[in-house]
């Protein structure tokens, strides 16, 4: 059996040299992968640009934009029992990427007019079957974050929804807290990305124990 784990970030060009893009390391990508992989699963990984090492065992599919990542993800998925939607695509891109470097110019200021890419566990969850599963990441701000993401589960068809925040970023420690679809947190957990990914694989059996199995 497999599970699909997408990881990192993904750039949108402005221009042939400059690119929208957040600090997403791959580092919890990573861990879950790792933690997949040791009870038992293969794992195919859809990463964006990173410098982390992923598991050599696991299958590596490299993407830049966000629109690679969801045709990516759509080849991959219907091979796979669930998903765990680590990475962080970018939201916007540019409507129409500038086919030269942009040049300062006189008066100081750079209008540019963006639109929204693809969601990509959206996108799954159309397609997700009754045997499998989709738990997303939430990464929040507001002080709302927990009925975002809550929104957001329900959005992308999940069955659960790990919700974060963005002190995760590029650092070894986070803090997670996952919601069922009745909003309910059934477990809030802290520590070294790679503990907290074992508890997430944990957690996911037990909790999609009947989803399991093509």
């Amino acid at each position: 059996m497999r599970i699909l784990i997408t990881s990192g970030p993904t750039r949108e060009y402005l221009d042939p040299v400059r690119f929208l893009s957040n600090g997403s390391s791959g580092k919890m990508g990573a861990a879950l992968a790792a933690a997949t992989l040791a009870v038992g699963f293969d794992v195919a990984i859809v990463s964006g640009p990173v410098s982390v090492d992923y598991p050599k065992c696991a299958e590596i599919i490299h993407v830049t934009t966000t629109e690679e990542m969801l045709q990516k993800c759509l080849q991959q998925f219907p091979n796979c029992v669930g998903v765990i939607g680590a990475a962080a695509p970018c939201d916007y891109k540019l409507e129409s990427i500038a086919a030269q470097k942009m040049t300062k110019r006189q008066n100081k200021e750079l209008f540019l007019k963006f639109v929204e890419t693809p969601d990509i566990l959206e996108e799954l969850g159309k397609i997700k079957r009754n045997n499998q599963w989709i738990v997303p990441f939430a990464l929040e701000t507001n002080d709302d974050s927990k009925s975002r993401a809550i929104k957001k589960l329900h959005q992308k068809n999940g069955d659960l929804i790990l919700l974060n925040g963005p002190r995760a970023m590029y650092s070894d420690q986070t803090k997670i807290e996952v919601l069922n679809k009745k909003g309910e947190t059934i477990a809030s957990i802290c520590d070294t990305k790679d503990k907290v990914a074992v508890q997430i694989i944990s957690i996911i059996q037990k909790t999609m124990n009947t989803q399991f199995s093509l």
